[in-house]
């Protein structure tokens, strides 16, 4: 049985864990408020945006000189995941989800007989997969978002991305990310980036029915939003993640400042226990050398 001084210790120790992870439960809760606003405010504009490439490259991805961009390299032997996960532990099951998607992804395609590579936005997807996926990691990106997620970043990802690309170094590229629900939920979503994808005709009702003229041309548009497309497609995903993030991170906190509670709760009863034992006991031996004299 421990002593009384390894019981206060210990009820000494929880409390300070429980004061560290009310802490940050407080600090992801207010940094989830911002980076909530942020993902909700970026949707409207990614999701216009993936519209408005689809009815411009409905009738040009299949013409010669076709934007590569948008019509692909004409295969698909060849993907690029990008992972992107945080830099930082502590956040319940979030990295261990999209780490998992990831790998199930790259198994699914290499049964398949494809090349995989992968680019890690944020250590912890790296540190996980090092191990068993080592060789497949082509390259890790860390301190994105370290305050706020900025456009600078994700468009200097784009450009690592249209220029590999560009190199003839991969044919599709996918990112993985977690798609923000709520404070406790989150949906880990993988969305294709290169070649941008085109719904076939029919598949989307926003188009049904719609006819554009552009000035100036379908080309000279496409060639410009196609890489903006990419960058922008990438921010709204680290903007999802960093939501999702912190929400997790708030949820997990909230759990643990609960089981200090719990544990500090038990062992204070432990220790009164104890502590009563050992008075009783010490009475007795008063009383019955008391009684012996």
């Amino acid at each position: 049985m421990p002593s009384l001084k390894d019981l206060r210790d210990r009820i000494g120790s929880v409390k300070a864990t429980q004061k560290i992870t009310s802490a940050m439960k407080m600090v992801a809760a207010a940094k989830l408020r911002r980076a909530q606003e942020q993902a909700e405010a970026a949707r409207p504009y990614a999701e216009r945006m993936e519209r408005m490439l689809s009815s411009l490259g409905q009738n040009l991805r299949s013409t010669p000189g076709a934007p590569a961009l948008l019509a692909g390299t004409g295969s698909e032997q060849r993907h690029r995941i990008v992972l992107a996960t945080a830099d930082r532990g502590l956040c319940g099951g979030f990295n261990v989800n999209l780490v998992r998607h990831a790998r199930a992804m790259a198994l699914a395609l290499q049964a398949e007989g494809k090349q995989v590579q992968m680019l890690c936005v944020g250590r912890k997807g790296r540190d996980a997969l090092r191990r068993e996926m080592g060789s497949l990691i082509g390259g890790t990106i860390e301190g994105i978002g370290r305050r706020t997620v900025e456009f600078e970043e994700a468009d200097g990802i784009g450009e690592r991305l249209r220029e590999m690309f560009a190199n003839g170094e991969f044919d599709v590229a996918t990112i993985i990310y977690a798609k923000f629900k709520s404070a406790i939920s989150n949906e880990v979503t993988a969305q294709q980036l290169i070649p941008a994808p085109i719904p076939e005709v029919g598949d989307s009702s926003d188009l049904k029915g719609a006819i554009y003229e552009y000035e100036p041309g379908e080309e000279e548009i496409l060639a410009d939003l196609l890489p903006r497309n990419v960058s922008i497609q990438i921010y709204r995903a680290l903007l999802e993640n960093a939501a999702s993030e912190h929400g997790a991170r708030m949820a997990a906190m909230d759990n643990a400042t609960r089981n200090a509670g719990e544990m500090i709760n038990k062992l204070t009863l432990t220790y009164n226990r104890t502590r009563q034992a050992m008075i009783t006991k010490e009475l007795i031996e008063i009383i019955s050398g008391a009684e012996a004299v």
